[in-house]
C-alpha cells in the first residue's frame, strides 16, 4: 500500500464527487478510486509528482494556487471528461 496520506480536503472532495478513496495499492500511484458502491474504478495521481495539498503544506497557499492554475491549464483537454482518471485527479487532488 502507498505511503501517501489522504488529507481532509481530499476526503471532502471525494465525498462531493460521490466516490471513495484509499491510498493506492500500486506503488507508483497516490489514490485508488472506488464508486459509491465500493467497486474499484482506477488509480489516480503519480506518486512522483506533487499535488495541491503537498504544495500547500510545503510552500504556502500563494505558491500552491499558482501550481494549481498551471496544472489545470496543462490538463485542460481531459480534466472535464467525467468518469475518467483525469477528471477525478483534477477534482480530488487539485
Amino acid at each position: 500500500m502507498s505511503e501517501y496520506e489522504i488529507t481532509k480536503r481530499q476526503e471532502d472532495n471525494a465525498t462531493r464527487e460521490n466516490v471513495i478513496i484509499f491510498p493506492s495499492d500500486k506503488k507508483s500511484k497516490k489514490l485508488d478510486i472506488y464508486d459509491s458502491r465500493g467497486i474499484y474504478m482506477f488509480p489516480i495521481g503519480d506518486i512522483k509528482y506533487k499535488d495541491y495539498d503537498i504544495y500547500l503544506e510545503e510552500k504556502g497557499k500563494e505558491y500552491a494556487d499558482k501550481r494549481r492554475r498551471l496544472y489545470k491549464i496543462r490538463h485542460e483537454k481531459y480534466r472535464h471528461i467525467k468518469g475518467t482518471p483525469s477528471y477525478y485527479a483534477d477534482r480530488i487532488l487539485w
